[in-house]
């Protein structure tokens, strides 16, 4: 009886021959370049929509960009004293940087001695207390920060430095209790993520812990740290209904963190549902655009930073 024989080509063509693996993974790798592609394109389609937008204030409505951003007379619906329209958006600006840079100088502080307290001094405590009690400050939705500022910071602020206590002020302390947990957090990311020869290099020299801390640790953190910071004033910046709560809406240059004033985002959400077609409108979206346009800054920068942590 003779047995079959196996030709050379059948062999080859059994080894060159899709598996089932290598399908599913040909599938797999389809499916996952489909999603990035229309992440992709809904990000690509959101950017060229509120540029649209936005720029129709300038190309359309005919208004100078230097006077939209530079000028402090806000009237969309109305003309100024020149008797062009008044769109100029430096107050709004001006009091979004204020109290973004103000909260984070005042989170940061608080972050990283938190961070090292978490991290260095007390990891246990640090685990089962700290860490839940950040992860709880992180879930609460911003219209909660937003009504304990008017109900408790607004008084207390009235009552310490007279005036409304609606302004900048009020502002600043909220938005840093609402990005501290967000800083907090990747700072004690950015501290574990040091090795741990660095610290029994420091030690077995001879130095003490707080020197380990102060010398080693925080500078080998430092582009961690900064980059928990900038993502917590990106988060500042953005932040449209608990400061507006708090802020006062008055459309004027902050001369006074005690006086009302107002920022891109309060007077997007305050003046959107009541806005008319045409420039009203325009300007509306023109600040979108530059809300949009400083966010995108803000990752730049992040990513700058991000590059000097890798170890």
């Amino acid at each position: 009886m003779q047995t079959p024989t196996t030709q050379p080509s059948d062999i080859a063509q059994k080894l060159t021959a899709p598996s089932k693996n290598s399908r599913l993974e040909n599938i797999g790798r389809t499916i996952t370049f489909i999603c990035i592609a229309i992440i992709c394109a809904v990000v690509l389609l959101i950017l060229v929509f509120v540029a649209q937008k936005g720029l129709s204030t300038f190309f359309i409505n005919k208004i100078n960009p230097f006077n939209f951003i530079f000028g402090t007379n806000w009237a969309p619906g109305s003309l100024g004293p020149d008797g062009k329209p008044a769109v100029g958006a430096l107050p709004m600006i001006a009091g979004s940087f204020i109290v973004t840079i103000l909260s984070a100088l005042v989170a940061t502080p608080f972050a990283i001695g938190a961070g090292i307290y978490m991290t260095e001094i007390s990891p246990k405590i640090g685990a089962r207390i700290l860490q839940p009690v950040i992860e709880l400050l992180v879930g609460i939705p911003s219209v909660v920060y937003g009504f304990i500022g008017l109900t408790v910071v607004v008084p207390l602020i009235r009552g310490w430095f007279g005036g409304t206590g609606l302004g900048l002020l009020s502002g600043v302390f909220v938005l840093f209790v609402m990005i501290l947990p967000t800083v907090t957090s990747m700072t004690v990311d950015s501290l574990r993520a040091i090795p741990a020869h660095y610290r029994e290099a420091s030690l077995g020299l001879g130095a003490t812990r707080w020197q380990t801390i102060w010398r080693v640790l925080l500078r080998a953190a430092t582009p961690g740290i900064l980059t928990a910071v900038i993502f917590g004033m990106a988060r500042a910046f953005g932040e449209a209904l608990a400061i507006q709560m708090v802020v006062g809406n008055a459309i004027q240059m902050p001369t006074s963190l005690l006086k009302p004033a107002s920022t891109l985002t309060s007077i997007l959400t305050s003046g959107i549902p009541n806005a008319t077609p045409g420039l009203q409108t325009n300007a509306l979206w023109s600040l979108a655009l530059l809300l949009l346009l400083m966010s995108l800054v803000f990752n730049l920068i992040m990513r700058a930073v991000a590059k000097r942590s890798q170890f």
